[in-house]
C-alpha cells in the first residue's frame, strides 16, 4: 500500500482515537468524546438514522432539511444541557422520538415540511440535552459538540441511505418495515426492554 492510500485509510483511526488520560477513569472529553457519543447509544442511533430514512421518505427540501433541523435544535438543546438547565422527561423524549419518528416511516406518513421539522425539532432538544449534561466536566464543550454534531450528521446520512430503497415497490417495503422496527426499538427503550 502506497504512503497516501495508508494515510487515507487511517483516516477514520484518527477520528476515533482518544486523548490520554492521566488519571483513572479519566475522560478527555473532547472531540473523541463527543462523536463516540450518539454512535455508542442506541437509543440516539435508532432516532438520528430515522430522521434521514424520514426525510428520504418525504423527498425534497425534507431530504435537506431534516438533517440540517435536527443537529441545530440539537446544538441548542446541549447548549441548555451544558447550563443546567433542567428539561423534564429527557429518556422519554428520547425514546419516543424513536417510536413516533418509527411510526411515521412504518405509516408512510407525508406530513407537511413544517410540522415535519418542528416533530424532528421537538425530538432533537431531547438528544441535546442529553448530550449536554453528560459533558464531562473537564471536557471542551466545543470540541464535543462538534464530535456529537458530526456524528449525528453522519448517522443522518445513514438513514438518508437507507431511503434510497423508496423507490421500488419492494423498497418501499423495506423501508416501512425498517421504520417498524425502529418503532419497536424506541418502544423497548421506552418501557426498559432494550
Amino acid at each position: 500500500m502506497t504512503q497516501p492510500r495508508r494515510l487515507i485509510a487511517s483516516l477514520p483511526l484518527m477520528l476515533l482515537a482518544t486523548a490520554a488520560a492521566a488519571h483513572t477513569g479519566g475522560s478527555a472529553g473532547g472531540f473523541a468524546s463527543g462523536f463516540a457519543h450518539p454512535i455508542g447509544g442506541w437509543d440516539h442511533v435508532v432516532a438520528m438514522v430515522a430522521v434521514g430514512l424520514w426525510g428520504a421518505f418525504l423527498g425534497a427540501p425534507a431530504l435537506w432539511l431534516l438533517p440540517v433541523v435536527f443537529p441545530l435544535v440539537m446544538a441548542f438543546g446541549g447548549a441548555l444541557g451544558v447550563l443546567g438547565v433542567p428539561l423534564p422527561m429527557v429518556e422519554a423524549g428520547i425514546a419516543l422520538s424513536g417510536v413516533v419518528l418509527g411510526l411515521l416511516i412504518a405509516f408512510a406518513v407525508r406530513a407537511p415540511l413544517w410540522v415535519a421539522a418542528v416533530i424532528v425539532g421537538v425530538f432533537a432538544v431531547f438528544h441535546g440535552h442529553a448530550h449536554g449534561t453528560e459533558l464531562p466536566d473537564a471536557a471542551n464543550p466545543y470540541a464535543y459538540g462538534i464530535g456529537f454534531v458530526l456524528a449525528t450528521g453522519l448517522l443522518h446520512l445513514a438513514g438518508i441511505g437507507l431511503g434510497a430503497f423508496v423507490g421500488s415497490t419492494g423498497g418501499r417495503i423495506v423501508v416501512r418495515a425498517v421504520g417498524a422496527a425502529i418503532a419497536a426499538a424506541g418502544a423497548g427503550f421506552l418501557f426498559g426492554f432494550a
